[in-house]
């Protein structure tokens, strides 16, 4: 497949040095680094969170909204008494 691509110039940079260490072509270095970089991709491990256990809730979860304004409203005053 034949298509125009345009390359940063730390990323040509890096294809032309891969170029110069294994006196191969532009086209190769290019395909070489995409294949690499995607293998790898691939290979890497899966991230995941890890679960806890954080216990019992310590406010009436039915309620959350009511509690997370009431704090809001604490911190605003807060920063109204401190001059903010």
């Amino acid at each position: 497949m034949r298509t125009t691509v345009t390359l940063d110039s730390d990323t040509e940079a890096a294809i032309r040095r891969l170029m110069a260490q294994r006196g191969i072509s532009f086209k190769r270095a290019l395909n070489d680094a995409i294949r690499a970089g995607a293998i790898r991709g691939s290979q890497q491990a899966k991230s995941y969170t890890r679960p806890r256990d954080l216990g019992a809730a310590a406010i009436d979860l039915i309620h959350a909204n009511r509690a997370l304004a009431d704090l809001e409203d604490e911190e605003l005053v807060r920063r109204l008494q401190v001059g903010r």
